[in-house]
């Protein structure tokens, strides 16, 4: 017969004694082992065998995601331009209300061209390539010396490159 108060030990350590369980195998785990979820504590295995299930991206979809993201990263970029010509406060509050907009449509856009597959480096390659297509505006800038509109493209930028990235890995701010 098991001693229910005998001391139960980690899995993966075997010298560190615990009281945690993985709630999907119920394998002993210490608190550098346990992954904290929604629903209760993990251990890595169990977590990394889910995120596979969470990783549907095919090797296309990237091209598509990129290709969207760069495409209307260019276009909004152009869009900032125009904005960052209309002068005083209406500009800038354009910007700041116009970058998260901005960023939720080119999120759905990409969703759509992506059939919403979703991996880690997807997201993070639509994030980058939404930067990289706005990169000839702000080197038109810079060459052309309109200090407001890097200033205008650099705010766009990071309000509305956050927005895309999490609109898309689902990642909820307010709960």
């Amino acid at each position: 017969m098991i001693d229910p108060t005998a001391p139960v030990y980690c899995a993966n350590h075997p010298g560190v004694e615990t009281t945690l369980r993985c709630n999907k195998c119920g394998k002993p785990i210490c608190a550098r082992c346990a992954v904290r979820t929604p629903t209760g504590y993990r251990c890595k295995e169990c977590v990394r065998n889910q995120q596979g299930i969470f990783n549907t991206a095919e090797w296309y979809d990237y091209i598509l995601g990129i290709a969207t993201s760069g495409i209307l990263g260019f276009l909004s970029s152009l869009l900032v331009v125009l904005i960052s010509g209309v002068a005083g406060i209406f500009g800038w509050l354009l910007i700041i209300i116009g970058g998260p907009t901005v960023g939720v449509v080119i999120a759905e856009a990409v969703r759509f061209a992506t059939r919403k597959h979703r991996s880690r480096a997807l997201f993070i390659s639509i994030a980058v390539a939404m930067v990289v297509g706005a990169l000839p505006v702000i080197l038109y800038n810079l060459l052309t010396g309109g200090i407001f509109g890097i200033l205008f493209q650099g705010i766009f930028l990071f309000i509305s490159v956050p927005v895309v990235y999490t609109r898309l890995s689902g990642i909820q701010v307010f709960r």
